[in-house]
């Protein structure tokens, strides 16, 4: 269906703004919903003279009105850093619970198909390895992430009872680690703190003794899977997006280390409370269901990573 009017919330932050400028060049109209506390407006500003994109500053825990029909809604929103929402507790809780319900009721409203961004963050610190869509996870409820965890299992549940209830065709993505242009600096997440720290010859701070692991995707590859699982026939489907190509986090240091020349040295420092431990995507739905795997070589994005970032300096 071309032309469809979709909103995107969270449209300004770094998967949303990459999401906006997919949408727009398919010829879709955007309506891109965001607060500015994570998003920057400067992901989208070449997207902001464009006669189909639209950009409201609001918050969508305190509601959102949209004239007109709307096609389809990408729920985005949410900080989704341990520095930002361990910053913000209460606002992630909100967003992710009274957020997603307005997303929904709008949904409903509008006869609109809605994909609910969840997170790879719904499994915790996994005791099944890799994570498959049927694991319930094993999460700490008032942990120092749980305004993060819960919050989203709360949306994911959410969803699924609009589905039940009201017949909203609902799909829910759990987004595992992503990476690529647009991620901020200051995040506090793996990739940008090792890129930044290497190029500016700063120590390489690893958290724990680096043999926690990790999956990247990305972020082409992410929303290629985003954008497959909208426009997938089943409602209620629930997929993990993510690339399972599983990485110790001293060896992303090192080799992140040696792409940028880096003199840094590598010094490791206490792990946080619930910290994840291993993280690996199973991928097996998104291949059969959508036809989609990642196709960017970790060595590939994080060249492109690392030279995006190394404008910003």
């Amino acid at each position: 269906m071309a032309n469809k009017t979709i909103i995107v919330t969270g449209g300004a932050g770094f998967i949303g703004s990459h999401i906006c400028d997919w949408l727009i060049d398919e010829g879709d109209k955007v309506v891109c919903v965001d607060n500015l506390v994570t998003g920057k407006k400067d992901n989208i500003k070449l997207l902001l003279r464009h006669p189909n994109f639209t950009f409201m500053e609001q918050d969508v825990s305190r509601g959102l009105k949209i004239a007109g029909p709307v096609d389809q809604i990408y729920h985005m929103s949410s900080p989704a850093s341990p520095i930002d929402y361990q910053k913000l507790p209460i606002e992630t809780m909100m967003v992710n619970s009274l957020g997603t319900k307005n997303m929904l009721d709008m949904a409903n409203e509008k006869r609109a198909r809605i994909l609910l961004a969840s997170t790879s963050e719904v499994y915790g610190d996994p005791e099944k390895h890799p994570q498959t869509e049927d694991y319930w996870g094993h999460v700490n409820p008032i942990g120092p992430r749980s305004c993060y965890d819960e919050s989203k299992r709360f949306a994911e549940a959410l969803a699924m009872a609009f589905n039940k209830m009201h017949y909203v065709d609902v799909k829910i993505a759990r987004i595992f680690n992503t990476y690529g242009p647009r991620m901020r600096a200051n995040d506090g997440r793996v990739i940008p703190n090792f890129v930044m720290q290497a190029l500016k010859g700063y120590d390489i701070t690893i958290y724990g003794d680096g043999s926690q692991t990790r999956s990247f995707c990305y972020i082409t590859d992410m929303v290629d899977g985003l954008t497959r699982l909208m426009n997938s026939g089943k409602s209620g489907e629930i997929v993990n997006m993510g690339n399972p190509d599983e990485r110790k986090v001293v060896d992303v240091a090192k080799m992140i280390r040696d792409m940028t020349n880096s003199n840094s040295k590598i010094t490791f420092h206490p792990l946080p409370k619930d910290d994840p431990t291993r993280r690996k995507p199973d991928i097996t739905r998104a291949k059969d269901k959508l036809g989609w795997e990642p196709i960017i070589s970790f060595e590939a994005g994080m060249k492109k990573t690392i030279d995006w970032f190394s404008t910003q300096m």
